[in-house]
């Protein structure tokens, strides 16, 4: 599945902001900002502090729930973003941009997050915002696959899960031999 750079990228972004463990200076952030193609991603230690915060409530968003739990938790990430979309042509073509020129990079950041995942919800399928299934792991993501029925992060999650599962079950079907054969030379 393919999405446009502001709907799904930025629905990548909020993932990748969900998945942060703890809150990072502005110079671990700001590679990531720029991978997600944030322009403007040099930030002050008060704005990552925003971000962090940010993506906290980002969180709500992802993983197994109603359809209007999740529409509500998307609602008001918009409200709280408080921006409104704007044609932008600083490219020669004509494309939304969520936050007005010069607006500071938080805000950015927020209004950019919270359109990507309302986007997800209304263009693609409010389900694609998921956390893997692997019991010891748990992030966030957003499922870009055809069928949209991705359950893990990533494919080193679904083998490592695999594997554990066949160990189990392996676990299950081993007994401890009673007599022993022993073999005459």
């Amino acid at each position: 599945m393919h999405f446009n750079h502001y709907g799904g990228e930025a629905a990548r972004l909020a993932a990748d902001l969900v998945n942060l463990t703890a809150p990072p200076p502005p110079e671990h952030l700001e590679p990531l900002l720029a991978t997600h193609g944030v322009v403007h991603h040099t930030l002050t230690a008060a704005q990552t502090e925003t971000i962090w915060t940010w993506s906290r409530r980002l969180a709500a968003c992802f993983g197994q729930q109603d359809l209007e739990e999740r529409c509500q938790a998307v609602n008001t990430l918009l409200a709280d973003a408080s921006s409104s979309p704007r044609i932008s042509l600083h490219d020669g073509r004509p494309h939304l941009h969520y936050s007005a020129t010069g607006a500071d990079a938080a805000a950015h950041i927020r209004a950019v997050t919270a359109a990507g995942l309302a986007y997800v919800v209304c263009s693609a399928d409010a389900e694609r915002l998921g956390r893997c299934a692997r019991h010891a792991c748990g992030l966030a993501f957003v499922d870009t696959s055809r069928n949209g029925r991705r359950t893990y992060c990533s494919v080193r999650c679904a083998n490592n899960d695999a594997v554990a599962r066949h160990r189990e079950r392996r676990q299950g079907d081993i007994r401890p031999s009673t007599t022993r054969k022993t073999r005459r030379t």
